[in-house]
């Protein structure tokens, strides 16, 4: 019987996402799995950090501790989901199977995989107004919200267009709300968002 473990040797997570590093092989009858194990190597050091046998899966780098998991009821995926991401998880992680065949003797395969742990930029923002649109009638609140997507933290700046086309800085944070607008409210704001 013929057995391959398949994955990338390269993947890019992003920073605080979640990201699975491949890791499948296509099941033998006379083969059975004995045990898996996910093992890393980076800047803090090495060490196993999942073990799977005949009496479940055991997380052993405390670093990992409820941020990795593998599949339950999918025979031959052995791939391992890590969850919120940190710049330190980044390193070469091996995936190692082994095998009891018909005549008890063990067979061993593994492969590795590099992990890179990328940041996102922020997005171009967008704006949404508050329930009452952007016409709004004098003495009545409103606000605007910024939002942007990328990797966090994501700060935010409100600005408004001065009438000589200058910006005047209002405020920081996504939120710009008026508690009762006036007529002189009136007129072009934007916001800028930006992350590390």
């Amino acid at each position: 019987a013929f057995l391959d473990l398949s994955g990338p040797s390269e993947i890019k997570g992003v920073w605080k996402d979640s990201t699975t590093l491949p890791c499948a092989y296509v099941p033998v009858e006379d083969l059975v799995q004995q045990t898996l194990t996910w093992t890393v190597v980076h800047d803090k050091g090495s060490g196993t950090i999942v073990r799977r046998d005949g009496t479940g899966d055991h997380v052993l780098l405390s670093e990992y501790r409820d941020r990795v998991s593998i599949p339950k009821d999918a025979p031959g995926n052995v791939s391992l989901l890590i969850l919120n991401l940190e710049i330190s998880d980044r390193g070469t992680y091996t995936c190692q199977v082994t095998w009891r065949d018909s005549n008890n003797s063990l067979i061993a395969k593994e492969i590795t995989t590099k992990l890179e742990v990328v940041k996102v930029a922020a997005t171009k923002p967008i704006i949404r107004a508050g329930q009452l649109g952007l016409t709004v009638p004098a003495g009545a609140s409103s606000s605007l919200t910024c939002e942007a997507g990328g990797s966090p933290p994501i700060s935010y700046r409100w600005f408004r267009r001065s009438p000589q086309g200058k910006a005047v800085l209002l405020s920081s944070g996504a939120e710009l709300a008026w508690p009762s607008l006036r007529p002189s409210d009136s007129g072009t704001y934007f916001c800028e968002a930006e992350n590390r």
